[in-house]
């Protein structure tokens, strides 16, 4: 049934919102992160703690990993139903926070919600488009997830003269855009894919846990291991840059708050630029392997200019462009697209709940350690280390890049698991195997 409602272009719009409060919420508090800091008067470990529960790691892996399983068992609808009324309620504790655990209590609060949207989302704007417009579905929700720090920032900018007041105001836009989400997506329509797929499991004699299944058969290992190398290595890279990098800007680079956030505006409207006119434009049209390669260099290309050129406004801007476009052509866009061809109906968003918990999780330890080693080894030692971590995303996306362009999800789960439905709980009927 993919590829209903001509393609799911409204269906796309209004999900596609999700994304834009989830990256919008990161570099809210990215943006002001020095100034709370100050306000509070927090160590590194403490700037280190906000990141790591945000919804740049551990809130959002427990959200995805709760999210998962329940956009499964009740529907993508079911998500959209109450998931950001818990987003701004933690909104609303960032807003008024008078002390550190009532800002650390919001940041851990959206995190949740955000990461209970996501593999929702991805699940829905796959199962509702056209197979040959998946990629491009996917590449415009890639678009609102990067229009949302473009505009968060460009407002940080704005609002730079006002302090704390100013980051404050930024959750507020947050929960306008939020309110206007919510009343769009409880009038989608569910996923005919859901409806069909628990119909058959409703009318199924012999139950089984879709984790059991999930994880019983070689396949499905095969995917998870795949996309969490694609996904991780790149993340824990994007997701120190989404959280830290306006404090590295100011704290290594010397940049004022205002020219930290200027610069990162200009990073995110490339990201905009490479998602809509790069992955939504030729990703249903070109080579995946060659188009994930040179994203991924350009990736890695960038991170090489910053650490060994240096901060000069040069070497910034070269940076910027060449991350910008990466971000907007590259893993996450690939990720979000594979994830959801790869695994069947049943468990589709359980496994990419599974994995966005692996890979947010993985970040959240990540973001506890890197303020440590910017303060003890310093940034050039900091910088190597992100180059290799692109480069190892670089090498396992390019090599194991899956087949899919073009193909119903239907088409793909008979290719990797075979016509017959219990093939997907016979893990020997998939020995040998490789990801199409």
């Amino acid at each position: 049934m993919s590829g209903q409602s001509s393609g799911g272009k409204k269906e796309t719009i209004a999900v596609s919102l999700t994304n834009y409060l989830d990256s919008g919420c990161i570099v809210a508090g990215a943006s002001g992160l020095t100034l709370w800091a100050e306000h509070f008067g927090l160590n590194s470990f403490a700037v280190g703690l906000l990141g790591a529960l945000s919804a740049n790691a551990f809130g959002a892996a427990v959200g995805a990993l709760v999210g998962g399983r329940l956009a499964d068992k009740f529907g993508r609808k079911f998500i959209y139903t109450y998931n950001l009324l818990v987003y701004m309620f933690g909104a609303l504790f960032i807003i008024f926070a008078m002390n550190f655990p009532m800002l650390l209590a919001g940041f851990l609060i959206m995190g949740l919600s955000v990461g209970a949207g996501v593999p929702a989302s991805w699940s829905y704007i796959a199962e509702m488009a056209h197979p040959d417009s998946r990629a491009h579905n996917i590449g415009i929700s890639q678009l609102a997830w990067s229009l949302g720090p473009a505009i968060i920032f460009t407002l940080g900018v704005i609002l730079a003269p006002l302090g704390l007041l100013g980051n404050r105001l930024l959750f507020v836009s947050l929960v306008i855009v939020a309110i206007v989400a919510w009343l769009l997506q409880r009038q989608l329509e569910e996923s005919k894919d859901w409806e069909e797929e628990n119909a058959r499991q409703a009318a199924a004699t012999e139950k089984s846990h879709p984790y059991k299944e999930l994880f019983s058969n070689v396949v499905n290992r095969k995917s998870i291991a795949f996309l969490v190398g694609v996904y991780l290595f790149w993340n824990l890279v994007a997701g120190a840059m989404g959280f830290f990098m306006p404090f590295v800007y100011e704290t290594v680079g010397g940049l004022t708050n205002s020219q930290a956030n200027m610069l990162q505006a200009a990073m995110w409207i490339f990201t905009s630029l490479g998602s809509y006119f790069g992955f939504a434009k030729l990703g249903d049209k070109v080579d995946h392997r060659k188009f994930y390669f040179i994203g991924a260099v350009m990736a890695a290309a960038s991170w090489v200019v910053l650490t060994f050129v240096g901060m000069s406004w040069l070497g910034l801007w070269v940076f910027v462009i060449l991350w910008g476009i990466s971000a907007g052509i590259g893993a996450q866009a690939f990720y979000a697209l594979w994830a959801s061809e790869l695994f069947p109906t049943k468990f589709r968003g359980g496994a990419q709940g599974v994995m966005f918990f692996l890979v947010r999780g993985s970040c959240g330890i990540w973001s506890i350690v890197f303020p440590m080693i910017l303060a003890n080894l310093g940034f050039t030692v900091a910088g190597t280390v992100m180059i290799g971590l692109l480069l190892v995303s670089l090498v396992i996306g390019t090599v194991w890049t899956p087949r899919t362009r073009g193909k119903t999800l239907e088409q793909i789960t008979q290719e990797r698991y075979g016509n017959n439905d219990e093939a997907l709980i016979d893990s020997e009927l998939s020995q040998g195997q490789e990801v199409k």
